[in-house]
């Protein structure tokens, strides 16, 4: 499995309506996109507390296909014909658990945290495993722990069905889910 996401940082003044509107209209075009496992479409809102105006989708793919097939056809097209062509971030999943069904998410929560020159990966891993379980304890729908060897860094990414207050925290993003997009729920 591998996840990505694009963030689009939009102007402190920019109309989220517009964010909203498009996620209403689009959002159901990847309810049954091949190999996708879920797609969570995130947006964060300056005027309800975050720290700034995003478009933030997040994928989960079941293979690198899946997503080489998303990223060279037409929706991603229409991102970057409305927005320009954004850095598109991908990590190598280390565990990926979610509910069967994924659509009463509310909220979501992003922290991406570097990898110490000296950490153990097998060790970090298993670790992070661990705090996945943790995750779906405290009430997590979906939690994803992931790595990116090009940066050293380590993706924890959630799926909450309740209100997440915005941190202020340097690495954790808070984003509201405007739409799910989850094929295996449907079959």
């Amino acid at each position: 499995m591998i996840t990505m996401q694009y963030r689009i940082v939009l102007p402190a003044d920019y109309n989220m309506d517009i964010i909203r509107r498009r996620i209403a209209e689009r959002g159901h075009l990847t309810d049954d996109f091949p190999q996708l496992s879920f797609k969570a479409y995130l947006y964060a809102d300056r005027s309800a507390g975050h720290r700034e105006n995003l478009y933030a989708p997040f994928y989960l793919w079941d293979d690198m296909q899946g997503m080489n097939t998303f990223l060279g056809g037409t929706g991603f097209a229409g991102v970057i014909e409305s927005f320009g062509r954004p850095i598109v971030h991908t990590w190598s999943v280390w565990c990926a658990e979610t509910a069967p069904d994924l659509s009463i998410a509310t909220h979501a929560t992003r922290e991406i945290l570097p990898i110490a020159a000296h950490a153990s990966l097998g060790e970090l891993r298993d670790s992070e495993s661990i705090g996945a379980q943790m995750d779906l304890e405290r009430g997590a729908i979906a939690t994803i722990r992931a790595y990116d060897p090009t940066t050293w860094t380590l993706l924890r990414f959630r799926l909450w069905q309740s209100t997440i207050h915005p941190p202020m925290e340097d690495g954790v993003d808070v984003y509201v889910v405007g739409h799910l997009s989850q094929p295996s729920a449907k079959h």
